[in-house]
């Protein structure tokens, strides 16, 4: 069955690779033979004589059929298998010029054919070498049985060159051509996915939007009645006796008001509009403050926290506050995720992505893990492995807001039982790329000026990486002016101008 298949699509892989000269060669070698055959039965030659033509038809049919099979084998090869092929249909033509009468054989047409099909599957280049191949075959292919008529010779061979020639140049032009249009198609394709990526990216920030103003306006609706629940269930739970059973119900009560007002808390962080306030921060710094906070914790929990930071870490323009918050986030679910004790490790370092520098921190523990079916889900809204009561499910989908409005990107490796690695990724310019023209000063977009219209999240910070962290190649949302206006970086005429620089 599997070698059933196998040969299913090797055959759609030969088919997908047919040509409109490819039909030309299989209709030469079909016609060839059947010509041929028709000849000699019309031809009046004797028995005695006819042995030779049906050897040679025989021999023109087994190597056609070798021909095929290895075009068949080995598709790829296809323009070194038609060069052997060459060969063979040369001395078949010449065998046949040979033994009807060398010079004076009609079956000197056949050279013209093969100079015209080849001409036009490879070019002049190679159809001129083909015609001054055919006519030295055709020369041997008549001297040995009279000497040539040098006029008519010169004649008929300077007719291949007269055939090879323009139809050389007219299928280099057709080929040009044809590549012209598949990169033409090719690239139109990409847009139209380009655009069809945009729309869903602008369509899913606008009900994201429409979504968090909802959101938004029902948890302060809830948050006030609740303030109001919990005073009192707080107020009662004091007054009441130890040992009644009226304090047991004000202190669930008071549990679950809290935990309601966590889960507003984390709602409203998640669905207002970021405010951030970028500033050049200290990662390790921040590390290090982030180890302190949870050392007791990890200890209580049998957990052994490690602090390994980079060396010579460059600053980088963030939200200090912000990143602390998506660090602090990770690290509460890695213990979480850790109940029997384990490693936590917090590690920053620097990196690349896409041709931008990055400062990356990881947050890896020896915990549970996640099965990798979930792995697309985890920075869902309100998706959560935990029990109810637990947590919120926005942990992480906070996380991933704030590194989108720092327009850099989260991503988890994960092996269950293993433990779980998540890695936020920071894009930052470096001290000597503030020296150099910036992306605003160069097309002169108008954001730099207090009355821009345009949000550009690119200026003033990262306007040499400015694709990456606010443009088309981002993986968040589009807001560089030229983006915007252009819809795709590579048009930008400064993201041209760098490639070329990184290419010298």
């Amino acid at each position: 069955m599997r070698s059933i298949d196998a040969l299913g699509k090797r055959w759609e892989s030969f088919k997908s690779d047919v040509e409109i000269s490819d039909v030309g060669f299989l209709f030469l070698r079909i016609a060839a033979p059947a010509g041929n055959y028709a000849w000699l039965l019309l031809s009046g030659i004797p028995a005695s004589e006819s042995g030779i033509f049906l050897w040679i038809i025989r021999y023109f049919i087994v190597y056609s059929l070798l021909i095929y099979f290895l075009l068949f084998l080995l598709p790829a090869r296809k323009n070194a298998i038609y060069g052997i092929s060459l060969g063979f249909d040369l001395s078949y033509v010449y065998l046949l010029a040979a033994n009807t009468g060398g010079f004076e054989s009609s079956f000197f047409i056949g050279f013209y054919l093969l100079t015209a099909l080849h001409s036009f599957y490879y070019g002049p280049r190679c159809g001129l070498l083909v015609a001054g191949a055919s006519a030295i075959v055709y020369f041997f292919s008549g001297y040995r049985i009279s000497a040539p008529d040098w006029i008519d010779f010169s004649l008929r061979s300077s007719f291949l060159f007269l055939i090879a020639l323009p139809l050389g140049i007219l299928s280099a032009k057709l080929r040009a051509d044809k590549e012209k249009i598949e990169s033409l198609n090719a690239e139109l394709v990409r847009s139209i996915d380009e655009l069809k990526r945009l729309q869903d990216k602008l369509i899913g920030a606008e009900k994201l939007s429409a979504l968090g103003r909802l959101t938004s306006d029902v948890a302060h609706e809830i948050r006030n009645p609740l303030t109001v629940v919990g005073g009192f269930a707080r107020r009662l739970e004091k007054r009441l006796p130890e040992k009644a059973k009226e304090k047991e119900y004000a202190g669930i009560i008071v549990t679950e008001v809290s935990r309601l007002e966590r889960i507003l808390k984390d709602t409203l962080a998640y669905s207002r509009e970021a405010r951030h306030h970028p500033s050049h921060a200290d990662i390790n710094e921040m590390l290090y403050e982030t180890g302190e906070a949870y050392a007791d914790l990890c200890r209580e929990k049998g957990i052994l926290l490690r602090v390994e930071a980079a060396p010579r870490l460059p600053l980088c323009v963030v939200d200090r506050d912000q990143a602390r918050q998506a660090v602090n986030n990770l690290v509460q679910n890695a213990i979480d995720a850790m109940p029997a004790g384990g490693i936590l490790d917090l590690r920053s370092r620097t990196s690349e992505d896409k041709g931008v520098p990055c400062i990356v921190i990881e947050v890896a523990d020896t915990g549970v893990g996640i099965p990798e079916e979930k792995l697309d889900r985890i920075f869902e809204p309100f998706y959560s492995k935990k029990e109810t009561g637990q947590g919120t499910g926005l942990g992480l989908s906070i996380c991933k807001k704030i590194l989108e409005e720092h327009r850099g990107a989260i991503k988890v490796e994960s092996t269950p039982g293993k433990g779980s690695v998540f890695t936020l990724s920071f894009p930052y310019a470096p001290t000597e790329a503030a020296f150099k023209v910036q992306c605003w000063e160069y097309t002169k977009c108008g954001v730099d000026k207090p009355d821009a219209d345009w949000r550009c999240s690119a200026y003033p910070n990262f306007g040499r990486i400015c694709w990456s962290v606010a443009g088309t190649f981002a993986e968040t949302k589009v807001q560089c002016a030229k983006a915007q206006k252009l819809g795709d970086c590579r048009k930008c005429e400064f993201y041209t101008r760098l490639e070329v620089a990184r290419d010298l």
